[in-house]
């Protein structure tokens, strides 16, 4: 057997015997609980109020289930120009690159060259003494030479540090994409919190219009008893002061307004002055009668942030393996192919050729302990990336648990605040009645109104923070945005 076959058999069989060094990552096992609720803690739906459907969870497109046209075209300009998307989607596109450029050192690296030197060449370095050739004018002789050649080299991966780097990059790809996702679900959430805010405080505003609009009545009507013989000038000016005051709270009321458009502008991508109209009723708005809410197994294989973590953790067993292969030989195989010659005409010429195979081993001796060091701390993120795992799932499963349970509380607040509205309602009619007739003051009116604001103002929260609740759980629960695959990683 010639020694070229046998050089050929040999690298096959070191190929071969290469083997991955470091852990496998193994996907964590889902929880195997059912539920959110603690043990006596699950608590029965109040009639007319949402009500969370254990499943699959909520699609992509959450917010269509309020039922406003005019907020899906909001949520969708977004997505679509946020500034925070787009440069968390080029950083994800980033990272897919990354993916090629790494696994691009697994194949072999092909270089080309080309040199156009001018020499001149030291006869004494070579054992020529000048003076035995009495006729050549010039010592040392200059010339050209003209170069060119190529080479491949490769890197036979032993012990597959290059295939940890890949599988490594690979998972930071994932990582970036479960971020990105969770970047749109946070957006379009945002987006519905600044909806519904402008939509709450337009309802305050109805309401405090619709108090002054009594108070004009009451200005009136106490002026006319004035005028009448039946009442004061105290009476009259306390209503006028109470009307002043009440008109004073309204340009309160749509400074939040105001700062809700702006933030829904930067939102959207466009200045405050492009944002377009926004006069958001909550009355327009559907409050969805089922909920669908992703059951704990399913939840921890959707929800973005548990994945992103889920990625980081496989890139750190990753890196235990690229650490890992640092502490032992790699070998590198190789061949050169070079064409030379004194004019252009000459290259390519078999009688000016040069050529070299070659094999390289590199192994690590004494690096003062820094290898072995490296390793550890590989490990110890990995651990550090488990347990941050573990964390994001229980905080999770908390905020799961804690929506769930405030779709109950929402509910009974809202009916409370009905009650609420009725009675004091009931209570303005009859001390109005009464001060017609004289039977009481006006302040006795004036505080019946006060009553009946507050009780409207809280009614009108009561329902905001109820929708405000259910698109929360949503956030909480759906899968968000999905883009492209991250590329598979090669074993």
């Amino acid at each position: 057997m010639s020694n070229s076959i046998k050089l050929s058999v040999l690298i096959a069989a070191i190929a071969l015997a290469g083997c991955t060094v470091g852990p496998n990552f193994a996907r964590p096992e889902a929880p195997a609980s059912n539920g959110y609720a603690a043990t006596g803690d699950a608590v029965r739906p109040i009639a007319g109020g949402p009500h969370a459907t254990l499943g699959e969870g909520a699609g992509p497109r959450w917010w269509q289930a309020f039922g406003s046209a005019q907020l899906d075209a909001l949520v969708d300009k977004a997505i679509a120009n946020n500034n925070s998307l787009a440069a968390s989607n080029a950083t994800l596109e980033r990272a897919r690159e990354q993916i090629r450029a790494v696994a691009g050192k697994r194949l072999p690296q092909i270089d080309a060259n080309a040199r156009i030197e001018r020499e001149q060449v030291n006869l004494q370095a070579f054992g020529f003494d000048s003076s035995a050739f009495p006729g050549i004018s010039t010592k040392n002789p200059v010339f050209n030479l003209y170069s060119v050649g190529g080479g491949v080299s490769y890197d036979l991966d032993l012990f597959g540090r290059n295939r940890r780097k890949l599988e490594q990059a690979v998972a930071i790809a994932e990582a970036q994409q479960r971020q990105t996702e969770a970047a749109h679900l946070t957006i379009a959430g945002r987006v519905v919190e600044q909806v519904l805010i402008i939509a709450t405080y337009r309802a305050r505003i109805a309401v405090a219009e619709a108090l002054l609009a009594e108070d004009q009545k009451l200005v009136d009507l106490t002026d006319k008893r004035r005028i009448a013989g039946e009442g004061t000038l105290t009476e009259v000016t306390n209503v006028q002061a109470q009307l002043a005051a009440d008109r004073d709270d309204i340009p309160q009321l749509r400074q939040p307004i105001d700062e809700a458009r702006h933030m829904l502008a930067t939102l959207t991508g466009v200045a405050p002055d492009a944002l377009g109209p926004t006069d958001f009723d909550i009355a327009t708005f559907t409050l969805p009668a089922d909920v669908p809410v992703a059951i704990p197994a399913t939840l921890v294989r959707k929800r973005p942030d548990i994945l992103q973590a889920e990625a980081d953790l496989h890139a750190s067993t990753a890196a235990i393996g690229v650490a890992t292969a640092e502490l032992y030989p790699n070998i590198s195989i190789g061949a050169t192919l070079t064409y030379a010659a004194g004019t252009p005409g000459g290259l390519f010429s078999n009688d000016l050729k040069g050529f070299d195979i070659f094999g390289g081993l590199t192994a690590p001796i004494f690096h003062g302990g820094t290898l072995k060091a490296q390793q550890r701390m590989a490990v110890d993120d990995a651990k550090a990336k488990a347990a941050t795992y573990r964390q994001t799932i229980l905080e999770a499963f908390q905020q799961v648990a804690d929506l769930l349970s405030a779709l109950q509380t929402d509910q009974r607040a809202l009916v409370n605040h009905q009650d609420s509205v009725a009675i004091a309602g009931r209570s303005r009619n009859l001390s109005r009645r009464s001060f017609q007739v004289g039977n009481s003051g006006i302040l006795t009116v004036l505080d019946s109104e006060r009553l009946y604001q507050r009780a409207q103002l809280g009614l009108v929260d009561a329902r905001a923070k109820q929708f405000l609740n259910v698109a929360r759980l949503y956030v909480a629960t759906a899968g968000g945005w999905t883009g492209p695959a991250v590329i598979a990683a090669t074993p």
